[in-house]
C-alpha cells in the first residue's frame, strides 16, 4: 500500500491536463505556495461542498499569491463541467491515469481519498490533512497557511 507524503518531503512533480484541456505541470508554480488537494468525485455533495468552498476564498487564495489545484481521477470533460457548473475559480486535473494520486498516495481503490497537501514556495510538502471537513475546507487551509508564514 501506498502512504501519504509526510511533511518535509519533496513534492512529486507532475504534469497534467485541466478542465480546459491545458498541460498543468506543478513545478511552474515554484516559488508560491500551492494547495494540492485530492478529492474522489466530480459532482458529488461533498466534492461539491469542498469546492465550493475553496472557490468563496478564491479572493484571499490570490491575494496571498496561494495556488489551488484539485485532482481527481475524472476525466478532463467531467472536470469540465463541474468547472462551469459551479463557477469553480481554480484549476481542476484529470488523473484518469492515476499516476499523479499514486506519487501522492490517495487512491482508495479506483478514486481518490479526500487528502490535501499544502506544498510551500521550495517545494516541499508543508503540511498534509489526512481529515477533511469538505464545506470548511478551503477557510481550515488559509488559517494553516497563515500559521505556517505561507500566507
Amino acid at each position: 500500500m501506498i502512504e501519504l507524503l509526510k511533511t518535509g518531503s519533496v513534492a512529486p512533480d507532475f504534469e497534467a491536463q485541466d478542465q480546459d484541456g491545458h498541460n498543468v505541470k506543478l513545478s511552474s508554480f515554484k516559488g508560491k505556495p500551492v494547495v494540492l488537494y485530492f478529492y474522489p468525485k466530480d459532482d458529488t455533495p461533498g466534492c461539491t461542498a469542498e469546492a465550493c468552498n475553496f472557490r468563496d476564498n478564491t479572493e484571499l487564495f490570490e491575494k496571498n499569491g496561494v495556488k489551488v489545484i484539485g485532482v481527481s481521477v475524472d476525466s478532463v470533460n467531467s472536470h469540465k463541467k463541474f468547472h462551469n457548473k459551479y463557477g469553480l475559480t481554480f484549476t481542476l486535473v484529470s488523473d484518469s491515469g492515476r499516476k499523479i494520486s499514486e506519487a501522492y498516495g490517495t487512491l482508495n481503490g479506483s478514486t481518490d481519498k479526500r487528502v490535501s497537501y499544502i506544498i510551500d514556495r521550495s517545494g516541499k510538502v508543508a503540511y498534509v490533512y489526512e481529515k477533511v471537513s469538505p464545506k470548511e475546507h478551503g477557510t481550515e487551509i488559509l488559517s494553516k497557511l497563515k500559521e505556517l508564514k505561507l500566507a
